[in-house]
């Protein structure tokens, strides 16, 4: 007696992509660019997405992005703490060294709360942000 196989979660000869708009928003958050996702994406998975695809992807969650910006804050942030990365980006055929910035501040309950994600050009930039 033969048995036959017949999945389940992914029929035959289907690839499974339900999770594919994750991985693009996790690979964006981590720093790559459209190109750079598209080619991971061929090279994991053996399909061509294109950049566009890509880019349509990652701006469902600017709504998100604005809603969390445009939050009420605390009036008062016992302690607040500052740390930035620095890193080079290339523009326009120049590399310029970039900061980015975490506030992260620590509220009258005791909770931990980033209050602010920004660029400056170094350091001594970081008046100018606030």
């Amino acid at each position: 007696m033969r048995v036959q196989f017949e999945p389940l979660i992914v029929p035959k000869r289907q690839k499974d992509i339900s999770h594919i708009e994750n991985q693009i928003i996790s690979m964006y958050a981590r720093g790559l660019t459209t190109r750079q996702i598209s080619d991971q994406i061929e090279e994991i998975y053996g399909f061509e997405v294109s950049e566009s695809f890509v880019s349509n992807i990652t701006n469902k969650i600017l709504p998100e992005i604005m809603e969390w910006k445009n939050r009420p804050l605390d009036d008062i942030y016992p302690i607040v703490f500052i740390d930035a990365v620095h890193f080079s980006v290339r523009h326009e055929k120049v590399i310029k060294k970039l900061a980015a910035y975490v506030v992260l501040g620590i509220s009258k309950d005791g909770k931990k709360e980033v209050l602010g994600l920004y660029i400056g050009e170094n350091e001594s930039g970081m008046a100018t942000l606030f």
